[in-house]
C-alpha cells in the first residue's frame, strides 16, 4: 500500500519554471516505480514521465522531452518533476502514481494515485 501527495502546482508565465513533488507513505518505497500524468477537461490522462524503482531508467513524453526531468530521491520518499520553458499546453492536473517494480508508461497499468495539483501556465 501507497499513499501519494502532490505539491508544487501553480500559476506561471510561459518560460517559467515549476518543481512538483509527490511525497509518499507506505512500506519499501524504493521497490516502486513512479509516474507522472496530466489531464485535462475532455482529453484522455496522459503521459508526462516516470521513472524505475532504482531511479537508474527514466522515460519522457515527445511533448515535455528537453523540458521536463523525473527524478527520485528514495531515502525521502519522494519523487520530483522539475517543468522549464513551461508552455501554456502544459496547462493540466498533474498526478503522480505508483506501481510495483516495472515503469511502465500507461496510466492504467498504475496502482496507487495522488490526488493531483494544478498547474496553469499563462501566455
Amino acid at each position: 500500500q501507497v499513499q501519494l501527495v502532490e505539491s508544487g502546482g501553480g500559476l506561471v508565465q510561459a518560460g517559467g519554471s515549476l518543481r512538483l513533488s509527490c511525497a509518499a507513505s507506505g512500506r519499501t518505497f524504493s521497490n516502486y516505480a513512479m509516474g507522472w500524468f496530466r489531464q485535462t477537461p475532455g482529453k484522455e490522462r496522459e503521459f508526462v514521465a516516470a521513472i524505475s524503482w532504482n531511479g537508474g531508467s527514466t522515460a519522457t513524453a515527445d511533448s515535455v522531452k528537453g523540458r521536463f526531468t523525473i527524478s527520485r530521491d528514495n531515502a525521502k520518499n519522494t519523487v520530483y518533476l522539475q517543468m522549464n520553458s513551461l508552455k501554456p499546453e502544459d496547462t493540466a492536473v498533474y498526478y503522480c502514481a505508483a506501481r510495483r517494480f516495472t515503469m511502465v508508461v500507461s496510466h492504467q497499468q498504475y496502482d496507487y494515485w495522488g490526488q493531483g495539483t494544478q498547474v496553469t501556465v499563462s501566455n
